[in-house]
């Protein structure tokens, strides 16, 4: 029984957490080919951290995500990662450094991305037309993606459930009247009394 107070009073004592105990800290993964450092220096100083052929054209995606405000950062990372977890683990440290960033890392088979303006449904879906091997490319798919409006599918789907409730309301409606009606013509015809 002392065993089980000391325990309780060892877990009262410690101090709250910010980050659960039972998850990860990230970044728990960062390649060793890709330095960190130098990546938030040139995000910090060109908004884009990319081998110098490709920084004009994703500069002027970053800009171009601006006039559609869009805070965009964008890390092109030169080889592949055996997974595409630490594009995102990048993604998210880059993205801490801005609140209000959405961060593409893209290598030539892989993308991954941190944003807390767009939701993870549509940054996957960003994700996905982003992988083409070219990082002007993929920067200009993600962005149209994230641009493109979606489709309201929650407006949609209220609208046809009101109609089919509405339908099946009318039917009901319909079926009693019809009833009502048959019932005094079947008395009149049906002299059983």
């Amino acid at each position: 029984m002392t065993g089980l107070l000391t325990d309780a009073v060892t877990f009262a004592a410690t101090p709250p957490q910010t980050v659960p105990a039972w998850g990860p800290v990230l970044p728990t993964y960062i390649p060793v080919d890709v330095d960190i450092d130098a990546v938030t220096g040139a995000v910090a100083t060109y908004a884009v951290s990319a081998p110098a052929p490709a920084m004009p054209g994703l500069r002027a995606v970053v800009h171009e995500a601006r006039d559609d405000g869009v805070n965009l950062k964008i890390v092109v990372v030169e080889t592949d990662p055996p997974i595409d977890t630490p594009l995102r683990d990048i993604a998210t440290l880059v993205g801490r450094e801005y609140s209000d960033a959405t961060v593409l890392v893209v290598s030539p088979s892989y993308a991954g991305t941190y944003s807390p303006q767009f939701d993870r449904v549509t940054l996957e879906a960003g994700e996905d037309v982003a992988k083409t091997g070219d990082p002007v490319v993929s920067a200009q798919n993600f962005l149209h993606q994230l641009t493109t409006p979606t489709f309201p599918w929650t407006a949609f789907t209220m609208v046809l459930l009101v109609v089919v409730v509405a339908a099946a309301v009318g039917t009901r409606a319909l079926q009693h009247r019809a009833n009502s009606a048959a019932e005094p013509q079947a008395a009149e015809v049906d002299p059983v009394a």
